[in-house]
């Protein structure tokens, strides 16, 4: 299959519209045309992660954490993304999405202790999806410009991804005298059988969509609307919190090794104390435990907390429970791989054996 057509897939997974803001999501390197038959995942690219996938002839890393994250000067000899791209191996990261998505990387977090009643500790801002899209495409460019424009992170409305309103009718221009119209002759009525596409679009990804739009859209000129909606926010979010069945801190911890597969974690509060109220957040925690201490979690779960954090926490009554960083993400890719190769048969789904967290607990 295509790499373009493997993208549409795993933004169905992750739409790239649940990104934060300050992420970067999404292809960062490859030719949309492209052949794929093995994609390698990965929470780190890392130059183990790279040998690994040449070795297993991968055409695609799918790496959690993008390599490419602040802006670079230079892509030169000896970087991970200059040899991957020198190899033809593309590169996706899915990210703060993925954190964000349903059955994505904090709710395979949470289901190591049953969470239920599970909601986001921090629902996105309403203003992260306040922009209807309304584009005019020919008939026969329709589904490169729909395709382009989900890939960019359009057409997200709640748990649902790839979504928008078509209607048929006929648009109407006269190109003028410096004009080069795809359709048709300069300085001539030409009537159009054209299609009205719309499809909501999240402020932050506006910018990538409208780059996507003029780049697929076979006019000159495309015509397009840009409409601010209002609406209540999405139940979607950063984090998880609900209950668990009541239990104690050491049996929490026995059960959060066993899902990441480690042998030792870091643990803040009394062991025989008994929890019930939960939240989790994947990676780096600190930025929502306040969050969770205002919705009055009893045990905080995360990679990683820093050490006033974590005090703060104690101060609150909340135990903590750090897994390290990666530890607490890198299980959703067993879970992402397989419900790509339940959709994907044809291509194979692998998962790093070199990936690991670069700190381990002497």
């Amino acid at each position: 299959m295509k790499l373009g057509d493997l993208v549409t897939s795993f933004e169905k997974i992750a739409p790239s519209a649940f990104a934060e803001s300050w992420d970067n999501v999404g292809l960062l390197a490859g030719d949309r045309e492209q052949g794929v038959n093995t994609v390698l995942l990965t929470i780190d690219l890392t130059r183990l992660v790279l040998a690994e996938a040449f070795s297993l002839g991968a055409d695609v890393v799918y790496s959690y954490h993008p390599p490419i994250f602040k802006p670079v000067k230079n892509v030169c000899d000896g970087s991970v993304v200059f040899e991957a791209i020198r190899r033809n191996v593309a590169i996706y990261s899915p990210h703060t999405a993925l954190d964000v998505a349903a059955g994505g990387t904090n709710d395979n977090l949470a289901d190591a202790l049953g969470l239920l009643e599970r909601k986001p500790l921090r629902t996105l801002p309403s203003g992260e999806r306040d922009l209807k899209l309304v584009v005019f495409s020919p008939v026969g460019s329709l589904e490169v410009v729909s395709q382009a424009l989900f890939a960019a992170g359009a057409g997200v409305i709640g748990q649902y991804s790839n979504c928008s309103f078509r209607g048929e009718g006929e648009g109407t221009f006269v190109g003028g005298a410096e004009a080069n119209p795809t359709v048709g002759e300069r300085g001539r009525l030409e009537v159009v059988k054209e299609v009205k596409l719309e499809m909501v679009v999240p402020i932050s990804r506006l910018e990538a969509v409208l780059v996507a739009l003029r780049q697929s859209h076979p006019y000159e000129e495309p015509a397009y609307d840009l409409l601010r909606l209002h609406g209540a926010p999405p139940s979607l979010g950063a984090g998880r919190i609900g209950n668990v069945a009541p239990r104690t801190l050491a049996s929490c911890v026995d059960a959060l090794k066993r899902h990441a597969g480690v042998a030792h974690v870091l643990v803040s509060g009394d062991l025989g104390r008994v929890v019930s109220r939960v939240a989790f957040a994947a990676g780096s925690g600190g930025d929502l435990l306040s969050d969770a201490i205002r919705q009055g979690t009893e045990l905080f779960v995360t990679g990683e907390l820093s050490h006033h954090a974590t005090l703060s926490a104690q101060s609150a009554g909340v135990a903590v429970v750090c897994l390290l960083h990666s530890n607490s993400e890198r299980r959703t890719l067993e879970s992402v791989a397989s419900r790509l190769g339940e959709v994907l048969p044809e291509v194979s789904f692998l998962q790093s054996q070199s990936d690991r967290d670069p700190f381990v607990i002497g």
